[in-house]
């Protein structure tokens, strides 16, 4: 649970379907440390931790801050830094849901008893004929986000739920209206990358490269 909307009615759906449902918010990034103005969307700011665990307060389930800053910096950011000194263009999103996301919050529901895993992707997961999971694009193609999951694994894959897939955002919105929080419904979306998000990759480069203007 990020604080925003889509990851707020994934998290609303399932209790209402029965789900006995736990609320986990990643801490990957200090969002003070990014260089940046105050955040509207996204995660790892104060703002985000309180809003997702007010409405899992106001839903009566628990919910829990995950810390893989350790993680998520050490290969994620670092891989940033190096792809972008190598002339390439990187993709953190894929490589966070490859490498660390999915098996962080996979221990942590074997430690709490969870069968399953969900989050607020625009996207689906069906079993093919052929008895292998894979991963197809959401009903609202303006929003699919299977391209970021697609290095997820079959041990990965068959123990998650991705509830938005079958909806558009304008239902999602709606949802939000209608479990009494405005205020989510109205959120601008936020593109950016969660350890970006004045999304100057530039500036960002440029605070953890020393002398990087003379290295290009």
């Amino acid at each position: 649970m990020s604080g925003g909307i889509d990851s707020t009615v994934t998290a609303l759906m399932l209790h209402d379907q029965g789900y006995e449902v736990v609320g986990i918010t990643m801490k990957t990034w200090d969002y003070a440390e990014s260089g940046g103005g105050k955040k509207e969307t996204g995660c790892c700011n104060l703002d985000s931790f309180n809003d997702a665990r007010q409405a899992a307060v106001e839903h009566g389930f628990p919910h829990y801050i995950l810390d893989i800053r350790e993680e998520f910096g050490g290969f994620v950011i670092e891989n940033f830094v190096e792809e972008y000194l190598a002339g390439r263009t990187p993709n953190p999103c894929v490589l966070c849901n490859t490498h660390i996301k999915w098996r962080a919050l996979l221990k942590r529901a074997d430690a709490l008893g969870c069968e399953f895993i969900a989050t607020g992707h625009y996207a689906k997961i069906r079993l093919h004929d052929n008895d292998r999971y894979v991963i197809s694009k959401a009903a609202d193609e303006t929003k699919d986000q299977s391209y970021v999951l697609w290095g997820l694994q079959q041990d990965l894959l068959c123990r998650t739920l991705l509830p938005l897939g079958p909806y558009r955002k304008t239902e999602i919105r709606q949802m939000a209206l209608d479990y009494g929080y405005p205020e989510l419904a109205k959120k601008h979306e936020s593109y950016e990358i969660c350890f970006v998000p004045d999304n100057d990759y530039r500036g960002f480069l440029k605070r953890r490269v020393e002398d990087l203007e003379q290295k290009s």
